[in-house]
């Protein structure tokens, strides 16, 4: 199987662009994640400064009209959820680290990946035309609730609204060709005598996000079409004029909605398993336990969907039902928690940059699943419901998976991707300078929302009660907060983009880790390997009695003596 990539490949930007080689389309997927991220950042700060300083007369500074507000809030959410977190978190990590760490040389479809990219690449171009369009972008929430969405007398921008739906239909086309193909490489590409159980678990998060990603998007998709034809066929699929229904479309998408939550979720639960054990140098505390938990909270997330239908007229029974079932779900992720603060007890623990976003992913994280549990409860959701407690809930679960996951990801993972050394101390910069500003925006969030906060209100003057100086105050500061946040990123892309060009040599294994993608040059070279490897434990085998390095390749075979893995 390497025999085909002896030869390498040429460095021309076209045979860049359409390149098959996994490592390249991953980048891909990555550069355009970050692209994107910088645009939904940009359109965070453009609404916080009008809720800061509405209507003050000075260019970017809070001056955007009722309509543009709502395009903001709602492509923000639809780009940091979709073009940010699972094009990241999922195609680009999995394109890198799948070959890489089961030790193949590529994807078992390759072209079909390079499709996927092309048809993602094409839906972010589809989602950035909307905003030039007639009318605008589409301003109806990240959620399209219908009739506002889908009837023309609501619809303010309807060929905006329109192209958004294509541009989130193409993107999950994307990722049901990049699922297929992490799944079918995982399952039959695998080095000789990888086992199931020697599978790092962030390639096991992966497939299993896949898997749930397959099984769930079917609804929304067949909703999306439905959507479609109201918007431009004149059907009545969700208009109740005339006997359409548009809470269906509620549970089309949160049928779909709430799996997608751990879509992004489980990835990096496993990235920060590989991170946390490379770091604490101590083997991965109940390896099937942890895996068993996923699949089973996969299993139960289809289970959930309708506790954001509290307040829609559902039945009361069936809100009992719901709020059973999502406090179930609270289990197995605190046991998943419980264990990596297991895997922590006991270890020699080193404060690298990535050890430092694994260790905040865990609190941030459990500080929104906490919170999730008032709003799982019918009872109080029904005070709290669309205020902005719900919102700082939702950051709290999703800023930890999407921007503190991936920041793990990626200073774990640059010396292989890249073949040179971030900067440590730019790099805790960087971790204090965006963590320290993110609890700062969102705690007074959660106060706002308790004192009654509306959280898709454009200008809070208009509503006298709830404009009072202090939560105004709580705005201001909020906001003042996100620019701060928002400064500390170009921390980021100046160490990310520097290092590249004069950072340290990283050499092979800079971390001195166990998994096959160390055993590899850095960069990894097209094929991946001379000689593909073999496997012969687990993924986690540090600090093992009796050997003189506290770490244990996969690849070193058990007779090999223990200065042998250096």
């Amino acid at each position: 199987m390497s025999d085909s990539h002896d030869h390498h490949e040429s460095h021309g930007f076209m045979s860049y662009a359409f390149s098959t080689d996994h490592k390249v389309i991953g980048m891909q997927y990555m550069f355009t994640g970050m692209a994107m991220a910088l645009i939904g950042g940009f359109f965070a700060y453009a609404f916080r400064m009008q809720l800061a300083f509405p209507g003050m007369d000075v260019p970017l500074y809070g001056i955007v009209s009722s309509a543009e507000y709502n395009s903001l809030v709602t492509n923000h959410g639809t780009i940091m959820i979709f073009w940010v977190a699972m094009p990241v978190l999922i195609a680009a990590f999995g394109n890198f680290l799948i070959p890489l760490m089961i030790g193949c040389d590529d994807m078992v479809f390759p072209r079909l990946n390079r499709l996927s990219y092309q048809i993602f690449l094409l839906s972010a171009i589809v989602l950035i035309s909307s905003f030039f369009v007639e009318g605008g972008g589409f301003g109806g929430a990240w959620t399209s609730y219908p009739p506002l969405s889908a009837k023309a007398e609501y619809n303010l921008t309807p060929l905006g609204s329109s192209l958004w739906l294509l541009a989130v239909a193409l993107e999950f086309v994307a990722f049901l060709l990049g699922g297929i193909n992490f799944i079918t490489t995982v399952m039959n590409a695998r080095a000789p005598g990888m086992t199931m159980d020697d599978i790092p678990m962030v390639i096991w998060m992966i497939v299993l996000a896949s898997i749930l990603f397959m099984a769930s998007v079917g609804p929304l998709i067949a909703g999306a079409v439905m959507l479609f034809f109201d918007q431009q066929l004149g059907t009545a699929f969700f208009d109740p004029d005339r006997g359409g229904d548009p809470v269906l479309w509620q549970h089309l998408f949160w049928f779909f909605g709430h799996p997608e939550v751990y879509v992004v979720l489980l990835p990096a639960m496993g990235i920060t398993a590989d991170v946390m054990c490379v770091f604490a140098r101590k083997k991965l505390f109940a390896y099937r336990t942890v895996l068993y938990t996923a699949i089973g909270t996969g299993v139960l997330s289809f289970f959930v969907w309708a506790h954001h239908q509290f307040i829609s007229g559902i039945d009361p029974r069936m809100a009992n039902l719901f709020t059973v079932t999502t406090l179930l779900i609270s289990i197995p992720i605190a046991e998943m928690c419980f264990v990596y603060i297991a895997t922590l007890y006991g270890g020699s623990i080193r404060l690298t940059t990535p050890m430092l976003w694994a260790l905040a992913f865990l609190g941030e994280f459990m500080i929104g699943g906490v919170t999730g549990i008032f709003l799982g409860a019918s009872g109080s959701d029904i005070y709290l419901h669309d205020s902005y407690f719900v919102l700082a809930h939702f950051h709290y679960t999703f800023f930890p998976i999407a921007i503190i996951g991936v920041f793990a990801g990626i200073t774990f993972w640059y010396p292989k991707m890249f073949g040179k050394m971030m900067n440590e101390t730019m790099g805790k910069i960087h971790f204090w300078g965006t963590v320290i500003p993110f609890n700062c925006i969102f705690i007074p969030l959660f106060l706002l929302g308790i004192g009654g906060q509306h959280r898709r209100i454009y200008n809070y003057e208009h509503f006298p009660e709830l404009a009072g100086k202090s939560m105004q105050d709580m705005r201001v500061f909020a906001t003042v907060s996100l620019c701060i946040m928002l400064i500390f990123q170009f921390v980021f892309l100046y160490n990310f983009f520097a290092s590249l060009l004069k950072g340290k040599e990283a050499g092979k294994n800079p971390w001195k880790s166990n998994t096959l993608e160390w055993t590899t040059e850095s960069p990894p070279p097209h094929g991946n390997w001379k000689e593909l490897p073999n496997c012969y434990r687990g993924p986690y085998e540090y600090s093992v009695e009796g050997r003189e390095e506290d770490y244990w390749p996969q690849n070193i075979p058990d007779d090999e003596p223990a200065g042998g893995a250096a």
